[in-house]
């Protein structure tokens, strides 16, 4: 009995409920982190501007107000919260080598973090469903596509959202942790996270698999399947002007789906495989999932959407004008 609680006493020692976190910046060159700073600036900047950007253009523009371009709002939402719930973090660390953060901080930020990339994937799921809507049954696209119908979408993701990301942050308030622990990101990841604990996490092993399983592995079959009839429904049409034309408006979402899915999925399995892997290539690929998307995703739909393209240049245009109006008078 007095061996039991000696050694409980010392695991009282070495465990905390309250710990706290190291975060990682970029590691091996840690003396370089002023000038590494210089481009995730600028990579943020991009992000922030590009999506603030396209947020403001469809909100402004009359021409805009359609179910795609509706979508494509939600999007450009969800990679500025994205962009915004890790920046603060890995400037810190970059900037003032600011590493420290408590279980708390480190759950609001993985509630904002994982709950972005819940919306992004569903939303590039109602995406897909508006492309196939467009593409296979055109002349009810207005009628199954309405306002009411859009907003309903938009919760359904959010409640999703809540419903699945809620129980797997409470289910680490209970873990003990070690006095210090050195996470492999600049952000606090879920199983990042888990895997320092010093109790048993199958509970939230098991629930961070439901998550993937009520996300991810549905939203991926939702995505090929849209496509699948796309495809079929292409390939019916006799001219090949037609048809690259059709298949033209679905460059920009399967880009999009490109650029969030491969570094998600890259990134789990170096969690779960690459153990041996050297510490940078984790660094790497943590940044790598988060700012891809954000920074990305403007500029595809820029380039490639004549429509918001045309509304930008004429919004920069607009206020070129005003500027000159402003110094000739």
């Amino acid at each position: 009995m007095l061996q039991i609680q000696e050694n409980m006493q010392i695991l009282s020692n070495l465990t905390s409920k309250f710990p706290t976190f190291l975060l990682t910046g970029i590691p091996g060159l840690e003396s370089f982190h002023a000038w590494i700073s210089i481009p995730f600036c600028c990579l943020y900047a991009i992000a922030l501007s590009g999506n603030s950007m396209i947020l403001f253009v469809i909100i402004t523009q009359q021409s805009l107000h359609e179910p795609m371009y509706y979508f494509l709002s939600m999007l450009s939402a969800a990679d500025l919260g994205l962009t915004v719930s890790t920046m603060s973090t890995t400037l810190g660390i970059l900037w003032f080598d600011a590493k420290e953060i408590n279980l708390d901080t480190c759950i609001t930020q993985m509630f904002f973090l994982h709950g972005f990339t819940f919306i992004e994937s569903g939303v590039l799921v109602a995406m897909a469903f508006d492309r196939y809507v467009a593409i296979c049954d055109p002349l009810r696209y207005t009628t199954i596509l309405t306002n009411s119908r859009m907003i309903q979408m938009g919760l359904v993701m959010i409640i999703r959202t809540v419903v699945l990301i809620v129980p797997l942050l409470l289910l680490l308030k209970p873990l003990y942790f070690g006095r210090e622990n050195v996470l492999s990101h600049s952000y606090c990841y879920h199983p990042d996270v888990i895997k320092l604990a010093c109790s048993d996490t199958r509970a939230n092993s098991i629930c961070g698999l439901i998550d993937l399983i009520l996300t991810t592995g549905i939203d991926t079959p939702c995505i090929v399947l849209s496509y699948i009839l796309i495809i079929h429904s292409v390939l019916s049409i006799a001219s090949p002007e037609e048809r690259h034309k059709v298949f033209s408006t679905c460059v920009s979402h399967i880009g999009a789906v490109t650029i969030f899915y491969i570094p998600m999925v890259s990134l789990s399995l170096v969690h779960r495989y690459g153990q041996s892997a050297p510490k940078v290539v984790h660094s790497m690929m943590a940044n790598i999932y988060l700012l891809l998307p954000p920074v990305l995703n403007p500029i595809i739909y820029s380039v490639k959407t004549k429509q918001i393209r045309k509304a930008i240049l004429n919004l920069l245009l607009t206020k070129q004008n005003r500027a000159v109006c402003l110094r000739k008078t």
